[in-house]
């Protein structure tokens, strides 16, 4: 018992991060769930993120999942120091933001909630409690003073819920950004190390329909000095902004982020399998640029939607199956339609022994979609993979890469 209470109190210890002076990380890494929103593998976990500011109104900067309310609740208490909080920020209503909203309320009965019209809505119908007397309720651009300290609130409708607002803290030059430049992970073992690889799967998957909100956000950010970035999931961002705003606008404008190729497919014998395999080398070999590979029907989908997104080429290869297109390939590209696949070349290559109608139910699916480009070679394989076929992908491969 001693020894679990000593490696409790180390691993505290070790997640005390101190933003700055008087703004503390609170947060919570869990590293107990296995699926984010019941769908993302998170190998590593996640973290809850959650703030402190210290100042003559002392304030909260949202909650975590209730799943981590018990060691927050510890740290809260132990950065308060018998202090009351005066207000809790509401940046975001979903569970894993405000999960302890009513936990932290009951605690301190003299403590009021700020959030804008949409939060309190949202707030009723996740919670059953009476705030009519604590409500703080904010608009576009006003500012609540602490002492030393100033917030301004900015509203982010669908940034990826309606009623998201981030927070200008600007005696600091602090942005709480919000599900905005988050990231799967621990925030107590990797910090910023690869940042970019599991914040682009969580931007595309969770946040990339919405590019177009996206962008309005980042245009009323561009008009503040922000120097650091306190976002909901993942490390605070205290050094080169530029390159995280940066891919940030590159992800949100659709716009490729590396020329090459993410070539996925959907194999149920083996034989397009070894179809896309080949394609792939034939894509390296004539352009140089990477090809990387992706079996639907057993590869985490979040990673091949990232990788999707990525590049500025796909390639679709599927047998075909029921008349139409293999299950594994139709879930992903439903999952592409999502999150507003776009600006992007397409090479399809099908299967079938016997009807093969794979590439059309794959482009029927996709068509519609803003500025996607689809190779008039398409590839057919009847069952196997023969030397006329290679001669064809060949061919596919010079106009991919045209």
């Amino acid at each position: 018992m001693r020894e679990e209470k000593e490696e409790s109190e180390r691993r505290n210890s070790m997640e005390h991060i101190t933003v700055t002076d008087s703004i503390r990380y609170v947060g919570v890494d869990d590293t107990t769930i296995d699926l984010f929103e019941s769908q993302y593998i998170v190998p590593e976990g996640v973290s809850y993120n959650s703030y402190v500011i210290l100042d003559d109104k002392i304030t909260i900067m949202d909650t975590v999942d209730s799943r981590a309310v018990t060691e927050w609740m510890e740290k809260i208490k132990e950065v308060l120091e018998g202090k009351a909080p005066s207000y809790l920020v509401v940046s975001h209503m979903e569970p894993d933001h405000s999960g302890s909203v009513q936990i932290l309320a009951e605690a301190y009965p003299e403590m009021k909630l700020v959030g804008n019209a949409k939060t309190f809505a949202m707030m009723a119908q996740f919670f059953d409690m009476d705030l009519e007397e604590r409500k703080v309720v904010v608009k576009e651009g006003d500012t609540l003073s602490l002492g030393s300290h100033s917030l301004q609130f900015f509203m982010a409708p669908m940034v990826h819920w309606p009623e998201v607002m981030v927070t200008y803290e600007a005696s600091q030059k602090v942005l709480f950004s919000a599900d905005g430049f988050g990231k799967f992970g621990r925030v107590a073992v990797n910090g910023t190390k690869d940042w970019a690889g599991e914040a682009r799967r969580y931007y595309f998957n969770i946040v990339g329909k919405y590019g177009t909100q996206v962008q309005t956000l980042l245009k009323k950010a561009s008009g503040l000095d922000v120097q650091i970035i306190c976002p909901l999931h993942g490390p605070v961002l205290t050094e080169n902004i530029g390159y995280y705003v940066g891919l940030y606008d590159t992800w949100s404008s659709y716009r490729p982020e590396e020329k090459g190729a993410a070539v996925v497919y959907a194999s149920i014998h083996g034989h397009t399998a070894k179809a896309a395999k080949r394609f792939a080398e034939i894509l390296e070999e004539k352009s140089g640029e990477k090809a990387e590979l992706f079996d639907l029907s057993r590869c985490d989908m979040s990673k091949a939607v990232e990788a999707a997104f990525r590049f500025d080429k796909l390639v679709l290869a599927a047998a075909t199956y029921d008349g139409g297109v293999f299950p594994p390939m139709e879930d992903f590209l439903h999952h592409l339609k999502a999150k507003a696949y776009q600006n992007r070349k397409i090479a399809l290559v099908e299967n079938g022994s016997w009807g093969p109608v794979a590439a059309k139910a794959m482009k029927g699916i996709l068509e519609g979609m803003k500025n996607l480009t689809f190779c008039d070679t398409i590839v057919t394989i009847r069952s196997a993979m023969k030397a006329e076929d290679e001669t064809n992908l060949k061919a596919l491969a010079e106009e991919l890469l045209a």
